[in-house]
């Protein structure tokens, strides 16, 4: 199979994810595409730092069709639940959505967002978004803090016994309440 940015993504991934973003190394990036890691560099010329911002647009660079959703609170929670699903299916990654600004697709999809959201009648749709992601990229922090992954991942042992999902998806569901019913009262 032929060396491509998404092939390299989705490697990447796989190690962040599953061995923790600090073992993601250009060399063990290259083993695992059995691939000089030089040829990575083709694809990503920046190289570890264009790998880094690829990811973390990779994770938060989501979209959703508005179709059938009725008012902005619907449109907002269908943001909020797309975007918490992508970050919890890449744990790995995640201080890299926390800590990098959007580019890209991902930028691409802010506006989508807020356009979105204005179009389902919220008047002032940025600061929403902004206080949008702040809460799931904040909570899915917490749930992934309180699954005991990163100390799985960086071999310190078996994970330990996490928060239950179906407690952290009524956990993210009560915050979500609150910060839609705050954005409706703004």
């Amino acid at each position: 199979m032929p060396l491509s940015r998404d092939r390299i993504i989705e490697a990447a991934l796989h190690i962040a994810d599953g061995q923790g973003l600090r073992r993601l190394t250009m060399r063990r990036l290259g083993d695992a595409l059995q691939v000089e890691a030089m040829a990575i560099y083709h694809h990503l010329p920046r190289g570890k730092d264009a790998l880094m911002d690829a990811l973390a647009e990779h994770v938060t660079a989501v979209h959703v069709d508005p179709g059938g959703l009725s008012g902005w609170p619907q449109v907002a929670r269908a943001w909020a639940h797309a975007a918490r699903q992508a970050l919890l299916a890449h744990p790995g990654v995640l201080a890299l959505a926390l800590t990098r600004p959007p580019r890209g697709a991902a930028l691409l999809s802010i506006g989508e967002q807020a356009e979105q959201l204005a179009a389902a009648g919220l008047p002032d749709a940025a600061p929403a978004v902004r206080a949008l992601r702040a809460y799931v990229m904040g909570s899915v922090a917490v749930e992934i803090q309180r699954s005991g992954w990163a100390a799985a991942a960086a071999g310190d042992g078996p994970a330990a016994a996490g928060e239950p999902a179906e407690e952290a998806v009524a956990a993210f569901e009560r915050g979500l309440d609150a910060l839609l019913a705050g954005l409706a009262d703004t």
